[in-house]
């Protein structure tokens, strides 16, 4: 196969990264895939014309890929909606409720074959930029951070403000505490020395 033709179903980072395109996270029905996985496309309408030129690669996916496809995956209705003179084009409809419309408007039948299986795999959601490439439905399994976590439960019955509770407490002592903490200890040595001496005297 040429490499032209492969470009037009290939996922180019330049369609991708489009500023057109709207912004978001990556989006997927909720557990699908965890226990069964359901097919998120329902079903599928091919529009062409039976005479036109331009529908001649729908007509030979129609008569030889698409008996194929709809064995593989049963769960998709298929529908063909024959138009003269019209532009053949395929209508995806998907359990979310979005649809998707596709002009195929002198395609090949192989790249009606990669193009089917690329519409049939996805979730119906619209193709949008990623914020980022990880991203997760709950942010933390202990919930949002907020003042009353992690406190003692005995606080619920009390009526704030609660002037024990609003007092600072600094990381460091001041240096006033410091130097009546230095005091202090001096002190209590001195009287060590002075409870020695007297029992050294009693003696």
């Amino acid at each position: 196969m040429k490499i032209r033709e492969l470009i037009k179903y290939s996922l180019n980072p330049r369609i991708v990264e489009d500023a057109s395109l709207p912004v978001g996270y990556i989006r997927n029905a909720y557990y699908n895939g965890v226990g069964r996985y359901v097919c998120q496309l329902q079903r599928l309408t091919i529009k062409f014309c039976k005479s036109s030129h331009t529908s001649s690669g729908v007509r030979d996916y129609i008569e030889n890929g698409l008996l194929n496809f709809s064995r593989q995956n049963p769960g998709v209705a298929i529908y063909m909606k024959p138009r003269l003179h019209r532009t053949p084009v395929i209508v995806t409809e998907y359990l979310n409720g979005h649809y998707q419309w596709m002009s195929v408007r002198n395609f090949t039948k192989t790249e009606l074959e990669m193009w089917m299986e690329t519409l049939r795999s996805r979730s119906g959601y619209e193709i949008s930029q990623l914020i980022s490439n990880n991203n997760v439905l709950t942010p933390s399994v202990q919930g949002i951070w907020n003042p009353f976590l992690n406190r003692p439960t005995h606080l619920n019955g009390k009526t704030f403000p609660i002037e024990e509770q609003s007092k600072f407490i600094p990381e460091l002592d001041s240096a006033t505490k410091q130097l009546l903490d230095m005091i202090k200890q001096n002190n209590l040595t001195d009287m060590d020395e002075l409870n020695k001496r007297d029992t050294q005297k009693q003696e």
